[in-house]
């Protein structure tokens, strides 16, 4: 018998899937904007999965509420000029399967 042949994720699809509940305040903060402006390879709108962190107008902006708290930011950042936490009780991520 042959298997069944599961069809493939892309990462749209998988975060389709998560339901957000925003809090009024970030749990991610900048801490100095001109390191970013001086940071030459802008790794931040890369490595998250999510796209939380985006340019416009030469600064950075900080979509939190569609982060999915992989934690991803707070190594992928050269400098470290991103402060992450988990966002308080009852607000945050939540995995509709799984």
């Amino acid at each position: 018998m042959a298997a069944a042949t599961i069809p493939r994720m892309t990462i749209e699809d998988r975060l389709y899937l998560i339901r957000f509940k925003a809090d009024k305040e970030s749990h991610l903060v900048i801490k100095d904007p001109q390191v970013c402006l001086d940071c030459e390879t802008k790794p931040c709108t890369t490595f998250c999965p999510a796209h939380v962190y985006e340019w416009e107008d030469n600064r950075i902006t900080v979509s939190y509420e569609g982060c999915v708290e992989c934690g991803a930011c707070r190594i992928g950042c050269p400098p470290g000029n991103i402060s992450w936490r988990y966002p308080r009780g009852g607000f945050g991520v939540s995995y509709k399967y799984g």
